[in-house]
């Protein structure tokens, strides 16, 4: 719908000197084109409501800054582009900033608490009881493995065995320390 330009210009006088009955007719006329206008470029009913409230407010806060040589809805999409590129300013400083954050809180702190370090402690001891109870060699493929952190190579070394077989002794290990574990649960 095509508004005439003589009724805009004088509501337009009118909201100046004060009217409200000027600034709502301004606002009736011209709402649908903004918020359309935000909708195509947000793609969400809110943020184009958002943006489409803070239009009008704005321009009528500076409806004195208006020229009559401009349209008046040029003038309103104007001001609503202009929010619009500063919402999305503010939307990507702030995931920026989140994302720092993120960051931040993803520092792990490896200085473990006094109540980490006495369960550490404890489930250490638990699981060293239960490995004194497995045969001497399969103590010695857990040791060698977990607690010096050796590799099935270095392991096959020492161990003077094919490193297959060291693999299976210490999959046999593992399975039994596991069985051991579960039953004293």
């Amino acid at each position: 719908m095509e508004l005439n330009q003589e009724i805009i210009d004088r509501k337009i006088l009118e909201a100046k000197s004060g009217s409200q009955s000027a600034y709502n007719y301004l606002l009736n006329a011209h709402w649908n084109m903004v918020y359309r206008f935000q909708l195509e470029r947000t793609k969400d009913d809110f943020k184009a409501e958002e943006i489409t409230i803070q239009t009008f407010s704005k321009a009528f806060n500076q409806l004195h800054t208006y020229d009559n040589k401009y349209r008046f809805s040029t003038w309103l999409v104007t001001i609503s582009k202009n929010l619009h590129i500063d919402f999305l300013r503010k939307e990507n400083s702030q995931r920026q900033l989140l994302s720092k954050e993120d960051k931040l809180n993803k520092v792990v702190d490896e200085n473990p608490t006094p109540e980490d370090a006495l369960i550490t402690e404890q489930n250490l001891s638990e699981l060293l009881a239960h490995i004194k109870k497995l045969k001497p060699h399969y103590q010695e493929m857990i040791n060698l493995r977990y607690f010096q952190e050796m590799s099935y190579k270095e392991m096959a070394q020492t161990l003077d065995e094919p490193m297959s077989n060291v693999k299976v002794k210490l999959l046999r290990a593992r399975r039994l320390l596991s069985d051991l574990i579960e039953k004293d649960q």
